[in-house]
């Protein structure tokens, strides 16, 4: 709960022993002041203040002698300092960093930084990463990273396995890779937090209450003078929290890859389902044992109720499929929340926390919607709010279970604590520290599924639980919701791999499962929605690769576009391309309309009265004879909108209506692409494969070179056959169009509306 002084004592005397005298006077005064003043005040907050004044004081007497070198502390912060403007130096190396973020090259602002080996695999670093992360939630005008000291000898493993656990622990901020050593610095995990790069305050112990931490940053962040206006919008509420971290910048190239860290898996006996939870998409999968995609739960990171489409998670991990009620139980681990998807009505809803809506009308919807609501317009119950740091709070469950009482059993990914959660009042009733107390009461229906490991391959379970298993007693544990059982198969997640397997118990045949119909994810996320929505924070999702651009002067009216699209060499369609992985707007003087939805217009302009009657007359036909309805949808259910010839290329039409005037058109696909069986990929080496998969999607992003050897490096590591894995390939067409005025007729009053056809080749 407090700051821990006696490092600060300490580290005079590991530099100069001229500085022992000094130090021994500031350890001697600050017992003093712990003395008379910390058991009268008894509070953390002063006690906050207090010491941020002893680290000021310590500085400047140091800095007025000048035989004694610089405070390690205060070398690391100018070190910190110099290597903001450059992604690569001398001697530091980022990782996780956006380079076109303008908020890291602030001089002046509030840090916190996890210093230290962040790769000893002595401790768990998942503590650490979930304090931070907590904490970024809480302030998300804060600055947080990480650094990690290494040497010259190691420096290259380090940043595959420094990639590695940016992948798996979902790292959000930038992680500093130093060759450089400071004393008293590079061993222990330490959290130092800074304004304006002075008077660093430093926290070494392990089991650190956050609470204090988090304290001292509301004291730094009083200070200021303005709050950004950007914060302020996405911190009325708790749930808005979430939607104002932005995502992990670093393995960009595994987000475009079709499963990125699947985490969690669980099955429907009865109805033949898996359920794969996509952690780092924020969404789970529906899928048969075949292979095939049924649903996906969950559209965009953030925390939001509603049907499958609009749904948000953060996160999510374990689920538990329930037969009698036919719902998904879900970890929405980032959100600290449980949920559960009706399957029939396809609604999320969330579990626990309990989430109260106030209803203010139609205007309060519309403020809500756009990040504008007030503060009591959404609120999340007290005992879960993330700035509490309420030990009874669920923070970063894992995983889940069921017990015949109707409660949730909820456990967190290192097994050391769980939460019992009655699914009738939606509250916590007990939590459950420690791994043997854990296994006391659940340890039952943990031995029993952890039993089918036996028949699973020693490699892959070495491969597995090395990454992920932070505690001694049981790391097969760890592996709990990372399988399942299906009929005569074992289904279980490959997080090394990015891909699902299915191992036959019987035969013991292994094999990767190959998903189809994955049109039916639609369009990512991350590629549509930067284009439209408005981010408050400067940092929002970056707009992606423009693939083409071209501007067209035509004379108004009915335009037919046709993009030919020629996809990368040596690659191939998964499947054809459906209209659910298509994005089309229009801007200004234009409107789209679909030759197959829409009615043949007539030949005499109609009035809108009119029009509405005509609607009627088409609506009572249908209910008149369903069946003829039935039929004119079935013919337009697929419209020759996306076609493919025989030279490979893809062909969406794009038919567009436009008046006097400028005009744009948006076009945005998903191709999901793999690269083609043909000679030169036969005998090519899985580090060749894994660079030509990286070359394809470079351009999405602004991607450095070293960014592209570490995907490299992970991708060949897999040992996966590299030709069956799925990738997206987005496409990004903007046409610019400038319709001159309509043509006059002969008698100079009407006016001639023409038809016009253009094809745009689009090469990827």
């Amino acid at each position: 709960m407090a700051f821990f002084s006696d490092s600060l004592r300490q580290c005079p005397r590991s530099i100069s022993p001229i500085n022992h005298y000094s130090s021994h006077l500031f350890s001697s005064f600050t017992r003093w002041r712990h003395e008379h003043w910390i058991q009268d005040i008894g509070r953390t907050t002063f006690l906050s203040r207090s010491l941020f004044r002893f680290a000021s004081v310590r500085r400047v007497s140091r800095a007025s002698s000048s035989s004694s070198p610089s405070s390690p502390h205060v070398d690391l912060l100018s070190f910190i300092k110099a290597s903001l403007d450059k992604l690569e130096g001398p001697s530091h190396h980022w990782l996780n960093r956006d380079f076109g973020n303008k908020q890291l090259f602030k001089d002046k602002g509030t840090y916190v930084v996890l210093a230290g080996h962040l790769l000893d695999g002595t401790s768990d670093l998942s503590g650490f990463f979930e304090k931070l992360k907590l904490l970024q939630q809480r302030s998300p005008g804060v600055c947080f990273m990480g650094i990690h000291f290494s040497d010259q000898a190691r420096i290259a493993d380090d940043r595959t396995a420094l990639a590695e656990l940016i992948l798996k622990e979902y790292l959000t901020f930038p992680v500093l890779l130093s060759e450089k050593e400071f004393p008293k610095t590079s061993g222990e995990v330490r959290y130092i937090v800074f304004k304006d790069f002075k008077n660093p305050l430093i926290y070494e112990e392990k089991d650190l209450d956050i609470a204090s931490v988090a304290k001292a940053l509301d004291s730094l962040l009083t200070q200021d003078t303005e709050k950004s206006k950007s914060v302020r919008l996405f911190t009325n509420t708790w749930s808005k929290q979430a939607e104002a971290i932005k995502e992990s910048h670093f393995p960009s190239f595994f987000q475009d890859l079709l499963l990125y860290f699947p985490g969690c898996i669980s099955a429907d006996d009865i109805g033949d389902r898996l359920f794969l939870s996509d952690t780092n998409h924020h969404r789970i999968i529906i899928f048969e044992n075949s292979g095939k995609i049924l649903d996906s739960i969950g559209c965009f990171p953030g925390f939001e109720d509603g049907d499958f489409e609009s749904a948000k998670m953060l996160r999510p991990t374990g689920t538990l499929y329930d037969e009698e009620e036919d719902c998904l139980y879900i970890v929405d681990s980032e959100n600290h929340a449980v949920r559960r998807a009706n399957i029939n009505s396809r609604v999320l809803e969330t579990v626990y926390p309990k989430v109260i809506k106030k209803t203010g009308g139609l205007w309060s919807w519309i403020m809500e919607k756009m990040g504008l609501g007030k503060d009591d317009d959404t609120t999340v119950d007290a005992d879960t709010k993330s700035e509490e740091f309420d030990a009874r709070s669920l923070l970063f469950p894992w995983h889940i279970l069921k017990r015949d009482d109707e409660s949730l059993l909820v456990i967190n990914k290192s097994f050391s604590k769980l939460w019992i959660i009655n699914l009738a009042s939606g509250e916590i009733e007990e939590v459950v520290e420690g791994f043997s107390k854990i296994m006391k009461i659940c340890g039952q229906s943990i031995t029993e599924k952890l039993s089918v490991l036996e028949h699973m391959p020693s490699n892959w379970l070495q491969q597995q639980t090395a990454p992920i298993a932070s505690y001694k007693e049981q790391p097969s544990a760890s592996l709990l919701s990372s399988f399942t059982k299906l009929g005569d198969n074992i289904v279980m997640t490959d997080i090394a791999c990015q891909r699902v397997l299915k191992l036959n118990r019987d035969s013991g045949a292994c094999s990767s499962i190959q998903f189809s119909n994955v049109g039916i994810l639609g369009l990512p996320y991350w590629l549509f929605i930067p284009l439209e929505r408005v981010f408050n924070l400067a940092n929002g999702v970056q707009e992606a690769h423009l693939s083409h651009t071209q501007e067209l002067r035509l004379l108004p009216g009915k335009i037919s576009i046709r993009l030919n699209i020629e996809i990368p060499p040596c690659t191939e369609l998964v499947e054809p391309i459906q209209e659910s992985c298509i994005w089309r707007q229009t801007r200004g003087a234009i409107s789209e309309f679909s030759s197959a939805g829409s009615a043949v217009e007539p030949s005499e302009k109609v009035g809108v009265s009119q029009q509405w009657y005509d609607e009627l007359d088409s609506l009572a036909k249908e209910i008149a004879n369903p069946e003829a309805a039935e039929e004119e949808e079935e013919e337009d259910v697929n419209p020759s909108e996306v076609e493919r010839e025989e030279d490979g290329r893809i062909h969406i039409d794009c038919p567009v209506k436009t008046s006097p005037g400028s005009s744009e058109l948006i076009v945005y696909a998903a191709l999901y692409l793999r690269l083609a069986r043909n000679e030169e990929t036969e005998s090519a080496t899985q580090e060749v494969l894994a660079r030509k998969i990286a070359k394809i999607l470079k351009p999405i992003r602004n991607i450095t070179t070293m960014k592209e050897d570490l995907f490299v490096n992970l991708l060949s590591k897999s040992k996966r056959e590299l030709r069956d894995v799925v990738f997206m390939k987005p496409m990004h067409v903007r046409i610019r169009l400038d319709s001159k005025d309509h043509p006059k007729a002969d008698n100079s009053r009407d006016v001639i509306l023409t038809d016009s056809s253009v094809e745009v080749d689009v090469s990827l």
